[in-house]
């Protein structure tokens, strides 16, 4: 299947995490993907020519060809530059991801924060649509992503996830990986996430915290059991496919800029 063009033109977006890179051909017009996504595991050591081909791999299941492709990635972006790589092999940063992954696939490529384009997905299609005040989106996985908006408007590479909370990094205290490393119930990890979001709540004031990630699929097992947070707290309707989405969707607009 190749992206086509017109008015049904579809657009492919690539998130890539710290255990899957997952992808599929988006329907931009209603939010959502156009055909069920296809996953690869992350590889170990998680280097960018390694990743690179787990890309290229996700792509190639589609027949993908010649059409905007939008790739998320888990650190700090900035003009297509990874700055920061936390949860994948240091060897990330500094390197042209857009540049590099433009050679491989043969065409144009977009490169965003991961949780940034899960956001922007949500504040277009999904729980945070519609919404003027201040919105924080939070993707629980292996790390914990962020992205703010207000009026509707991101604030990039936020990284909340790496906030110190009493000598501990949030994200190895409140991930969904450390739920699992550590076997916490759904209790003990409601606990963590909630000092968590206080936390934020103290020094941003949301009207609205998103929660996606993989574990938005279960949030009516954990989120009942956040009691004492102002702001109001919904999962992300789009679940994990959000970073998708949203990947898609800046491919999409830079596209349109360029053209």
């Amino acid at each position: 299947m190749t992206s086509g063009g017109g008015p049904t033109a579809r657009v492919f977006g690539v998130d890539i995490g710290g255990s899957g890179i997952k992808g599929a051909p988006v329907d931009l017009d209603r939010g959502e993907l156009a055909e069920e996504r296809h996953k690869v595991l992350t590889p170990h050591p998680s280097t960018p020519d390694a990743v690179v081909d787990g890309v290229v791999e996700v792509t190639r299941h589609f027949a993908w060809s010649g059409g905007p492709v939008g790739v998320t990635f888990p650190g700090v972006v900035t003009d297509g530059t990874i700055r920061t790589a936390a949860n994948v092999d240091k060897s990330w940063i500094g390197v042209d991801l857009v540049a590099l992954l433009g050679e491989r696939l043969g065409c144009p490529v977009t490169v965003l924060n991961d949780a940034d384009a899960a956001g922007v997905a949500e504040m277009t299609f999904g729980a945070g649509r519609g919404h003027k005040g201040t919105v924080i989106m939070l993707t629980f996985g292996t790390g914990i992503g962020s992205a703010v908006f207000t009026r509707g408007v991101l604030v990039p590479n936020t990284e909340l996830g790496h906030l110190e909370i009493h000598g501990h990094e949030a994200e190895k205290r409140a991930s969904s990986k450390v739920k699992e490393d550590h076997g916490l119930s759904w209790s003990q990890w409601a606990d963590r996430v909630q000092t968590y979001l206080q936390h934020l709540e103290m020094l941003f004031s949301p009207e609205m915290f998103v929660i996606g990630g993989g574990v938005s699929r279960k949030a009516h097992k954990f989120l009942p059991l956040i009691e004492d947070v102002r702001a109001e707290i919904v999962p992300a309707q789009l679940q994990n496919n959000a970073g998708i989405v949203g990947a898609a969707m800046a491919a999409a607009e830079s596209a349109d800029g360029a053209g």
